[in-house]
């Protein structure tokens, strides 16, 4: 038997398919359309181009899995996180998703923290208003077009309308729905407080699932569409972070993944709900049942090294960068990156502030200032270890993931730069893979995700910190620190 995992990205669509030890069958995806920028800091997606990509994805999964052909007993779903999809009484979308990387809704932050007391609320949903969040989104729509707001009758997250369509059914995970702001995360349901005040009618929201639970079935209609057979079960899953959580096994508290994609999360399993009263790091329930996790983002990890190759080395690969790189002692002579292209989230919270290289002088080539960026970014994610060991939250094993995990520079900065060995998996396979094996779970072929992933995940190099290398980062980073305040002034 098979398990299909899907993960409804920003970008595109995956499906993936695992066999009963947890390897790859095959897989296949779907670009989505380009999201729409109709005014700057506004970010749009089409739902049903979410669809047509799922359904291409699936077949193409199909078509590319190998003869003899096993059946399909459950599917799992992921997607990115706390797009605001509308739908009317018939089930028919209203308007374009406010997808994750919308901003513009930081008035709709400030009213609910006067409204409800920014203190109150991470009382209430261990979070505070962010406008990446799904009801600042749901907010806005409120004010500014009350005419739909008026006609919804459902909300859904984007892997979640997928499922409507796959389903018929409106349903929700506990992790996703930590990131919609509307969750009593530490009890696991929607806070009723939150809702009322926000003026969220709480029947407009889904029935909320642990993430392994079977909450909905292929209907015939998707049968036809897809290739699938209807009646197939299919499981709540979890939004992206939660699901490539699962994948790289960041199960038990005390193991801790740090992964750089355009963005850099450093995320940590934890068996109670760690609330940072300041709010600096994101507090959700785990996919796996009866857990929760912490984390801190770095709005632009994998993305100033992109920036710097498109910018100043274009042409050039980034294995030649890093390769010249190697060659520059740690510390970059002096040189420091502060990340901050886009703003930054853990643990400033600061929309505002910019990047900036600091101490250059006329010794540094182009080599140091590579290197400077792979500091860089490492020191802001060490930003969110630091608040880890502030509130006394364990770090027992760190597993790298995404860019920072491919090159042996990178991996050796981190390491030393967390003060801490770090491993590498023999296979990154992401959300996809992760919402396979909850579908796995949740038709009783493994019992737990933990089984699931002693089953299915393997380290292939544990690398120790350099002792002279952490030394020197030390440092590097009581000096790093002071970037932030500094730049912050410039405004």
């Amino acid at each position: 038997m098979w398990f299909l995992g899907m993960d409804i990205g920003t970008g595109g669509t995956r499906a993936v398919l695992i066999d009963e030890q947890g390897s790859i069958v095959s897989s296949a995806s779907a670009e989505h359309a380009p999201f729409r920028t109709p005014q700057p800091g506004w970010a749009e997606q089409d739902p049903e181009d979410w669809w047509r990509a799922a359904v291409e994805a699936i077949r193409g999964a199909l078509a590319a899995a190998p003869e003899p052909s096993q059946p399909i007993v459950g599917i799992g779903l992921t997607g990115q996180m706390h797009g605001a999809v509308l739908l009317d009484d018939s089930g028919q979308v209203l308007r374009p998703s406010l997808i994750w990387c919308d901003t513009r809704t930081q008035p709709q932050c400030d009213w609910l923290h006067a409204e409800i007391g920014y203190e109150r609320l991470i009382e209430l949903t261990c979070n505070p208003a962010l406008p990446n969040f799904t009801l600042t989104k749901l907010l806005w729509v409120k004010e500014h077009e009350p005419d739909i707001f008026a006609r919804t009758a459902h909300i859904l997250c984007p892997k979640d309308y997928v499922r409507f369509r796959l389903t018929g059914s409106f349903a929700i995970d506990v992790q996703e729905a930590s990131g919609t702001l509307l969750l009593d995360v530490t009890h696991r349901r929607w806070s009723t407080q939150v809702a009322a005040a926000a003026g969220i009618p709480e029947p407009w929201l889904p029935e909320v699932f642990e993430s392994t639970d079977v909450c909905a079935f292929i209907s015939g209609v998707a049968a036809s569409e897809t290739g699938l057979a209807a009646g197939t079960p299919v499981v709540a899953g979890a939004g992206d972070q939660g699901a490539g959580a699962v994948g790289m096994g960041i199960l038990a508290p005390g193991s801790v993944s740090a992964t750089i994609g355009t963005s850099g999360v450093v995320f940590a399993a934890t068996a109670n709900p760690v609330k940072d009263p300041k709010g600096r790091l994101h507090t959700f329930c785990h996919a796996v049942p009866g857990r929760w996790h912490v984390m801190g983002v770095t709005q632009s990890a994998g993305l100033s090294f992109r920036w710097l190759r498109e910018t100043f080395f274009a042409g050039q690969e980034y294995d030649a960068l890093t390769a010249a790189a190697s060659a520059i002692a740690p510390g970059s002579d002096g040189l420091l990156w502060a990340p901050y292209l886009l703003g930054e989230r853990t643990p400033h919270l600061d929309p505002e502030v910019r990047a900036s290289f600091a101490g250059i002088h006329s010794g540094h080539g182009a080599a140091h200032f590579t290197r400077a960026v792979l500091e860089g970014v490492a020191y802001s994610l060490q930003d969110t270890f630091t608040l880890f060991a502030e509130l006394s939250i364990p770090v027992s094993a760190i597993r790298l993931g995404g860019g920072g995990a491919r090159g042996p520079l990178w991996r050796r900065i981190q390491a030393a730069v967390y003060g801490q060995p770090i491993e590498i998996l023999t296979a990154e396979e992401g959300g996809a893979f992760g919402s396979a094996l909850m579908a796995g779970v949740g038709v009783g072929h493994w019992a737990t995700l933990d089984d699931a992933c002693r089953a299915s995940i393997t380290v292939a190099e544990r690398i120790a910190p350099d002792p002279a290398w952490i030394k020197v980062y030390k440092a590097g980073y009581q000096r790093w620190q002071k970037l932030y305040p500094a730049l912050a002034a410039l405004r």
